[in-house]
């Protein structure tokens, strides 16, 4: 298979890897790009674990929570400017998509769509959707939604930017007052902040593990000084090198970035928040979305965004 400059560039905006260590990635994997981002990390070239997909497209997400806290929602709605994105109607019809997605019955986008529209009677999510793009005059998509529900607790919300970070998280407690209010907005920043990909280790999959335990095996054999200690050794490596990732993707291992020693990790502040109100308290869950996250947006000027628009 023939390797073209942009898979090289795609392969190098995904891993941070150099140019020619990409190219050479790629034809040794025949082109297949995940295989080339593995190839990468096996060999110690790739950077950084970057997303395969970059954070492009417009639009904003917004969160709902219902009155009585229990019940929320999460949707992303995308457009093709950011000046669209900043516009009080387009903001106004998000926030109506936010409303219909904390009621949806709805399993995924396409059913979201195809019901009743609660902002436009006599119309389906779809057709109202429809309407908007003819009168913002760009594309719009409603690109995703996701509920989130906690009886036992609350559910906390936290926007980022204006929209362009959104998360809830899940919190069961016998205790609700503004202390554990707090302590649930302060998670939901950090999840915003620092990403993680799951909440606790209960959560991270045998297979995922098993994974990373062969690339990090993989890194060792290839390095010429680490491939010549004891196999006991390497082992050992490995295990603290795993150890230190789920420090890194889980949320309740993360460092807490608000901890005044800079070492204090979120369940420990979660636990201290629970003792000083004699509360039981724990953090179920998150959902976290980004605006564009995955999408590639076309290059575009802002000289070429201000004559689209003026048009």
């Amino acid at each position: 298979m023939a390797i073209t400059a942009k898979m090289v560039k795609e392969l190098r905006d995904m891993t941070g890897a150099g140019m020619m260590d990409c190219k050479k990635a790629l034809t040794n994997t025949d082109g297949d790009m995940d295989a080339a981002v593995e190839y990468l990390r096996e060999n110690g070239l790739a950077k950084a674990a970057k997303k395969a997909g970059r954070i492009a497209a417009e639009g904003i997400v917004k969160t709902v929570v219902s009155e009585d806290e229990t019940k929320a929602a999460l949707v992303e709605v995308n457009s093709e400017t950011d000046f669209v994105a900043k516009n009080a109607d387009f903001q106004a019809y998000v926030a109506e998509v936010a409303d219909q997605a904390l009621t949806t019955t709805a399993a995924d986008i396409d059913a979201f769509l195809a019901e009743s529209s609660q902002a436009e009677e006599g119309k389906t999510v779809k057709e109202a959707l429809d309407g908007k793009i003819a009168i913002i005059g760009e594309n719009l998509k409603i690109r995703r939604f996701e509920q989130v529900e906690n009886k036992e607790g609350f559910v906390a919300s936290y926007t980022h930017m204006g929209g362009k970070i959104g998360v809830l998280v899940s919190v069961t407690t016998d205790v609700v007052n503004d202390a554990v209010k707090e302590m649930a907005k302060n998670i939901a920043m950090q999840v915003a902040a620092l990403n993680p990909k799951y909440t606790d280790r209960s959560e991270v999959s045998a297979e995922y593990i098993a994974h990373e335990e062969e690339v990090l095996l993989a890194q060792i054999e290839n390095d010429p000084k680490e491939s010549q200690k004891p196999e006991k050794v390497k082992q050992g490596m490995v295990k603290g090198r795993i150890n230190k990732e789920l420090k890194e993707i889980c949320l309740m291992d993360q460092v807490y970035v608000k901890a005044e020693d800079g070492k204090q990790i979120v369940s420990k502040y979660v636990a201290e928040v629970a003792k000083a109100n004699s509360a039981k308290i724990a953090v179920k869950g998150f959902v976290r979305f980004e605006t564009g996250e995955g999408i590639e947006k076309k290059q575009e000027d802002f000289a070429a965004e201000v004559a689209a628009q003026m048009k």
